[in-house]
């Protein structure tokens, strides 16, 4: 009966590990993306690029945003094994100060879930000095 437990459990441990070499991977070119110093309203989209390494076809099922001004945008249809695709996200740059947010990647990957970082700060625009000037004309006297 020993023997049959063994036998069972390395049966069942064979056959997973062949099933996990055989799935999709997903490597992507970076999972953060630094957005640096950028003016309030700017343009606040950006990718994560990534590539199938594995051997099955890679399907995302879903992509969620830390907040609801972080908003992701992903393939619908399979990633065939060696095709690149991305991962569109959209920060609101609509709001000032330093931020840093996550998009949580699940897809059938024999790592099932990644976290992908985008940070950087917005800062308002410059000031645009609009007050009129005011010009003494030649010859006036200045008084004191």
């Amino acid at each position: 009966m020993k023997h049959l437990f063994a036998s069972l459990a390395f049966v069942a441990f064979a056959s997973f590990s062949a099933t996990a070499q055989n799935a999709a991977e997903i490597s992507f070119e970076s999972v953060t993306v630094n957005y640096g110093q950028i003016e309030k309203n700017a343009d606040g989209k950006r990718e994560f690029t990534f590539t199938n390494t594995g051997k099955e076809p890679l399907i995302i099922t879903n992509c969620v945003g830390s907040c609801g001004c972080t908003v992701p945008q992903w393939p619908k249809t399979p990633i065939a094994p060696g095709a690149t695709a991305s991962i569109k996200v959209k920060y609101d740059t609509r709001r000032v100060g330093r931020f840093q947010k996550t998009v949580t990647v699940q897809s059938n990957a024999s790592k099932a879930r990644t976290v992908l970082t985008i940070k950087g700060e917005v800062l308002l625009p410059a000031a645009n000095n609009t007050a009129p000037v005011k010009i003494k004309a030649a010859g006036s006297k200045i008084s004191k």
